[in-house]
Order: C-alpha cells, then structure tokens, then sequence
C-alpha cells in the first residue's frame, strides 16, 4: 500500500532534478566543454578530468554541455569517466557529437544510447535525419516550481565529414535539421504570444559565417583565432533561418582547438568554446571550459573563458560589450 506513493514520490524527485530552471536569482549557468579527446587510460588525459573537477566545483553551473569530439576510446569506458564528475555533483548535462566520437568502433547512434542512459542526462533519442543524433531543444524553465518556459537551448548533430561525393571537408547541418528547427521555434514562439523566448544553440562544427564574421573588422570580437575556421565549405542557411526566427542569441561551437573567440554578426554572437583536452591531440597553451550565464527576462548573457589555472578570460556581456541594445 504504501509502496506506490514512494515511488511516485522517487520518480517525481528524479525528474525534477532533470528539470533546468532560472534560479531564484534569475540566472541559469552553463559550461560548455568540448574536444576534450579523452582516453581513457592515458595519464594524459588525466590534465582534462582535473580541469573538468575544478571548474565544475568553482563554477558550480546549471547544465553541463558536451560539444563534440570527447571521447577517442575505449567508447564506454571514456563516456563513464567524463560524465562522472558530473553526475556525482547532480548537474544535468546534455551533448553534441562532433566529427571523431564516431570513428573507434561504435556508430553515432550507439553513443546516443550510452549517453542518455545516464543519470541527469537530459537529452532524448531523436533522428531528425537518418545519420543525426540528439538534436533536441531544450526548456529552461523560470523557475523550479514553474511550468512556463523561460529561455531554450538547441543542440545539433552538425554531422562528421561531406557526404557530396566531389565535395571535400567537414559536415553541415541539414535542411531536415533546419525544417526541424524552425518547426521548433515557431512552436514555442507562438506558445508564447508570438514573442521568441531567448534561445542559445550548441554544436560540434562552426558555420561558415564565423570566417567570414572575423574577417570583416566592422564586427566586435573577443578572443583569439590562431587556425583557419574548418567550416563547411559551402553554407547550408542554419544562421540565416536563426536570424528569421529571431529567438538564438549565439552559437557555441568547437572542432578548432586554437580558437577560442566570440564576435558578433548581424545580431548573432558566434563563439567557440575553449579547447578542454590535453595532449592525446594538438592543443593551444592551456586548457579550459567556457561559462554562460544566461538572464531570465533578458535577452542578454554573461561569458567567460574559465582555464585550468583558474584565470578568467575574456569576460564580456552580450550584446552591450558589442555596441548593441538587448
């Protein structure tokens, strides 16, 4: 008899530690982490569980973002190791897959299993086109005890290398992904009075505007570039349909361990985030994570770059640091 409500009370509990919301505060904290090229059994890779263990405990972020290119084998072993700090502080982390988490003996599909088999994992299953995982939008709601979305955070699977045969490089996001985005947006813009609710979007592969945003010195960037922005080589529209929609106010990216930048472009923040691996690849100076730190009510963000010996980087607010009204 008494059994039931115990239950319901456990599986209520659990699904309530999975829920993002604004704290009381009206702030929502995230860490993006991204190439961290983990292998597991190599004493190298060590230095990235210490950065991973350090900002987690000094930042103390709401979600958790996993941007591509994590784990380079063995697969299971290495996804228990990196989501393991994570899950044993209880934060919810969700995670893109860029071009090489693929390549050691498992499909892309099989690591969407392992991923969100995990406890305080908060992406679902979902194939928006036959070779992508984990595309998902994500609520954040305005507070714990709310049921009135706040702000959203889109993660795509922005694909591994070109599929035109004669077309050399790395993958695009997809027209189905953009038909899937847009179908997204306009649902919960007109849930909420045809006004877009703030929306952030986290994948592996930079688009091709991040060169071209960078080159052009008519747009504020902070941050460096220290190698060739390795896009696409030809666009396939997803900023353009952003910018239509008008609720993403930046993209986080990864795939280029050397940059670390943020620049604005036509209203959009394009940024990556800081290289979180060591030596089992090419690497810049240090490593590090970037933070988030979204505003409820607010079409307006805090970021930083948080490195291994604890400096803070490149501190700025978008878009008033980018000569730009909210």
């Amino acid at each position: 008899m008494i059994l039931i409500p115990c239950l319901t009370f456990f599986i209520c509990g659990l699904l309530q530690a999975q829920k993002l919301a604004f704290n009381e505060q009206g702030s929502f904290k995230i860490v993006q982490l991204t190439d961290m090229h983990y292998l597991h059994g190599n004493t190298v890779s060590d230095t990235t569980l210490l950065l991973l263990n350090r900002v987690l405990d000094t930042e103390k972020p709401d979600l958790v973002l996993f941007t591509g290119d994590i784990v380079t084998g063995p697969v299971q072993e290495g996804w228990d190791a990196v989501t393991a700090p994570v899950i044993k502080r209880n934060i919810p982390f969700a995670v893109t897959l860029g071009n090489h988490d693929h390549e050691h003996g498992v499909t892309r599909g099989m690591i969407a299993e392992i991923v969100t088999g995990y406890p305080m994992n908060v992406n679902s299953l979902s194939a928006v086109s036959d070779d992508r995982v984990l595309d998902n939008v994500i609520p954040v709601y305005e507070g714990t005890r709310s049921l009135k979305e706040a702000a959203l955070i889109y993660c795509f699977d922005s694909g591994a290398y070109s599929t035109i045969g004669d077309l050399e490089g790395y993958g695009w996001i997809t027209d189905e992904q953009i038909d899937w985005y847009r179908d997204q947006s306009m649902g919960y813009t007109r849930k909420h009075n045809f006004a877009p609710l703030p929306a952030l979007a986290f994948f592996h592969i930079p688009l091709p505007e991040y060169r071209t945003a960078f080159d052009d010195d008519q747009w504020i960037r902070f941050g460096v570039r220290k190698e060739k922005e390795c896009a696409p080589e030809l666009n396939s529209g997803m900023l353009l349909a952003m910018r239509e929609m008008r609720d993403v106010m930046a993209t986080f990216t990864g795939h280029d361990h050397v940059n670390n930048y943020i620049v604005d472009y036509h209203g959009i923040a394009l940024a990556y985030g800081a290289f979180s691996g060591w030596k089992t690849t090419y690497t810049p100076e240090i490593n590090g994570a970037r933070v988030i730190l979204l505003k409820k009510g607010s079409r307006e963000f805090d970021t930083w770059l948080h490195m291994l010996d604890g400096n803070i980087l490149y501190r700025v607010t978008y878009p008033l640091d980018f000569g730009l009204k909210k």
